[in-house]
């Protein structure tokens, strides 16, 4: 391919001076390096122009992504004080501001790394929220707002259902749109979705929890009758569910819109590594979700109000709604500075000319169509928009794959913790910020690493649907771990007779002739761990007459416990608030393997995400990411919980038991959990596993004369720039 040239050709750049690219950009500020930036863009024209002007101003290539707001001395104050403009030859503005405000101090983050910055942010608010504040509160506002399991599954579901009925429309007018400004207002209405969601514990009355001193204890038991237990706190719910589509409503832009205008405005090697950044903090979003939604559920949810119950009291009801006052109100104030950043960023132009396409070419020649500037701006355009995408089999089964994958990531997010706390006897709280722990760097280093490997190997869209199939098989490896488990603890009528005997055909008998008299009730579960290291169903159930606390943890000591052996101790025994500790042996080889699973799961994702973005046409990248997102939702995080939470529920050993009606799993069988889990997630590896062979042998690159700079070209090929062009300094640092 011929070098640019300063002419006025048919194909030209129109740069204004020769371009050298043997050496780097000299340093802001050296002297013959001010810029003119409204006459550097004004008198060039566009760059896929046929470029009839030209001008002595240097060009924004020789710019170099740095930043742009940089004058002269002479004119700094001048530009300072009435607003610096950008704009190209079409007059489109390329300042960051709002409206006619765009003083010079904001054009200092109109960069790549600027918006990345942002995005970042409202990602990781998003992922806070949606994935790890909702998924460590809800046993806390199921208890609170007296939902059952399945009110508060449509309350976590509503967030795919608002998305899935939102990403058509967003992803089809908003790509073609401004894209900063529907991803601001996606961010404030995802604030106001988080303040909505916080509401219902201001408009409730105090929450009032009976005194933990003599309930449970034997002879001591109360509990409400049915009649008086329910309320109509349960209407709450439907607050909740407008809470999260407001949510799902705003989260929509991030990862459709948020990933093509990073794509559109970094060099392509860095591509990867930009959308991978973004990601990793949407990963880390969650992880802190988990470990300050923990945090906060150790403080009582009336705060500043005396309370002589602990965190592990089955009445406690920790400050659940904190974390979404602090994350809507973060929100609102992100959504301001997106609302100011350009159409495009100064400068972002010079990548268009150097794209190689690699979309996958149909036999009929139909994905030409999407090379045609008018298309796709109306609505007529949006079912051939739909069926091109049909037509294109890599896409197609890339979307099948990242639903597989969704369905795993859903069902580990959802209940990861329950497995954890089941399976190493941890409190619900310790079970979150445990996962919190492990998901930090397998999940986010893992989504980093991928990016990070695309970039550094410079691979093209086949081999990165390998990558993604090697990650895929990996993981499918490592999930044979599940064939290992940890044992049970021991629970008096649960797991074991009171005698130490075996239960007859797995049936529950709480009831032994130590705690005949005490009149236990089965509503009233509250775990204690006995001396003799059994676990029992209550206090109660122990036969404890006395309460005391222990002021060494603070957590309460119950003595004088028939039900607790005698034989190895001179008088009853005692027993202390909370389940017995764990000290299985297969512990670090669990969590080890864990990790792999997560590490190779996410590590597929940015590769997967950016062979979606190379695999179509330039035109259809913003809409084929809303229909990789619909098919994602609907076929693996909406029914992913679900399906997962049938299988673990099905080795559940003991039920909830509420007025006569089953609710929550208070205890699982660790076998079962671990054998179902493992089912599942072969299942899912295998089918992932299928459809990324299947996507890459179906896959048909453009043939090698492909141009640069082509209508149809995507945005994202990097492979092979240095055989058809000259190679651009490296702009952007990483």
């Amino acid at each position: 391919m011929a070098m640019p040239r300063n002419s006025t050709g048919e194909n030209s750049f129109c740069f204004a001076q020769t371009l050298n690219f043997s050496h780097p950009c000299p340093p802001l500020g050296e002297p013959g390096r001010t810029r003119d930036a409204l006459s550097g863009w004004e008198a060039c024209g566009t760059p896929l122009s046929n470029g009839t002007a030209s001008s002595s101003a240097p060009s924004p290539a020789d710019s170099c992504a740095e930043p742009l707001c940089s004058t002269s001395p002479g004119r700094e104050q001048n530009q300072f004080n009435e607003g610096i403009k950008y704009v190209s030859a079409e007059g489109e503005e390329l300042a960051c501001g709002w409206g006619g405000f765009t003083p010079g101090c904001l054009q200092l983050f109109n960069t790549s790394k600027g918006i990345l910055f942002f995005l970042c942010v409202a990602s990781f608010l998003q992922g806070m929220t949606v994935n790890g504040f909702i998924n460590t509160v809800i046993t806390s506002i199921e208890r609170r707002f007296d939902l059952r399991s399945y009110q508060s599954g449509l309350i976590a579901s509503s967030y795919d259902i608002a998305a899935c009925v939102c990403l058509t429309f967003v992803s089809y007018f908003g790509g073609n749109g401004h894209k900063p400004r529907w991803l601001g207002w996606g961010v404030l209405v995802m604030g106001l979705g988080s303040l909505l969601f916080a509401l219902p514990h201001f408009t409730t009355g105090q929450y009032e929890a009976r005194s933990a001193a003599e309930v449970g204890v034997c002879g001591g038991n109360q509990s409400l009758p049915c009649a008086q237990a329910a309320s109509s706190l349960s209407s709450y719910r439907f607050v909740f569910m407008l809470g999260q589509f407001l949510h799902g409503m705003g989260a929509t832009p991030l990862y459709t819109l948020g990933v093509t205008y990073l794509d559109e405005n970094v060099k392509t090697n860095y591509s990867p590594v930009y959308i991978a950044v973004f990601y990793t903090a949407a990963i880390l979003g969650p992880a802190a979700g988990y470990l300050v939604g923990g945090m906060f559920l150790n403080i009582y949810t009336e705060i500043g109000r005396e309370i002589d119950i602990a965190p592990e009291n089955t009445l406690w009801v920790g400050a659940w709604w904190i974390g979404f006052l602090g994350a809507g109100a973060a929100s609102l104030l992100i959504s301001i500075p997106i609302l100011g950043y350009p159409h495009r960023l100064p400068g972002s132009q010079r990548y268009i000319v150097m794209r190689v396409s690699e979309a996958h070419q149909l036999k009929d020649g139909s994905h030409k169509k999407a090379s045609d500037p008018d298309f796709g701006k109306t609505v007529k355009d949006l079912p051939r928009s739909v069926l091109l995408l049909l037509k294109n089999p890599t896409f197609i089964f890339l979307c099948l794959a990242g639903a597989t994958e969704a369905t795993l990531i859903a069902g580990m997010s959802t209940f990861g913790p329950k497995f954890l706390e089941s399976q190493f006897s941890l409190s619900a709280s310790e079970a979150a910020t445990f996962f919190g722990y492990l998901v930090v760097p397998a999940g986010g280093g893992g989504t980093f690493l991928g990016g990070f490997l695309v970039n550094k190997f410079k691979l093209r869209c086949s081999g990165i649907i390998k990558l993604c199939l090697l990650c895929t098989v990996s993981s499918l490896l490592a999930i044979f771990i599940f064939f290992i488990h940890c044992p049970n603890m021991p629970m008096a009528g649960v797991t074991q007779m009171y005698g130490g005997s075996a239960l007859p055909g797995g049936h529950l008998n709480l009831t032994a002739a130590c705690n005949a008299e005490c009149g236990c009730l089965q509503e009233t579960y509250s775990p204690v761990c006995g001396s003799d290291d059994i676990m029992y169903y209550s206090p109660c159930h122990a036969g404890c007459k006395k309460v005391s606390e222990n002021l060494r943890n603070g957590k309460k000591v119950y003595h004088e416990c028939s039900c607790i052996d005698k034989t190895l101790l001179p008088s009853p025994g005692s027993a202390e608030a909370g389940k017995c500790t764990s000290s299985c042996e297969k512990k670090p080889l669990l969590l080890f393997f864990m990790f792999v699973v997560i590490l190779f799961t996410f590590l597929s994702s940015i590769p997967a995400l950016t062979a979606t973005l190379r695999c179509v046409p330039d035109r259809q990248r913003s809409f084929a990411l809303g229909i990789q997102w619909i098919v994602v939702r609907t076929l693996g995080g909406i029914p992913g919980p679900i399906a997962f939470g049938s299988m673990i529920d099905k080795s559940c050993l003991l039920w909830q038991d509420q007025c006569g009606e089953q609710g929550s799993c208070y205890v699982y069988q660790n076998s079962a959990m671990s054998r179902y889990t493992l089912i599942a997630g072969l299942v899912y590896k295998v089918l992932g596993t299928t459809f990324f062979i299947v996507a890459c042998l179906l896959y048909k690159p453009p043939p090698p004369e492909s141009a640069p700079g082509s209508s149809d070209a995507s945005e994202n090929g990097n492979c092979d720039l240095q055989e058809h062009k000259p190679s651009l300094p490296p702009e952007e640092d990483i």
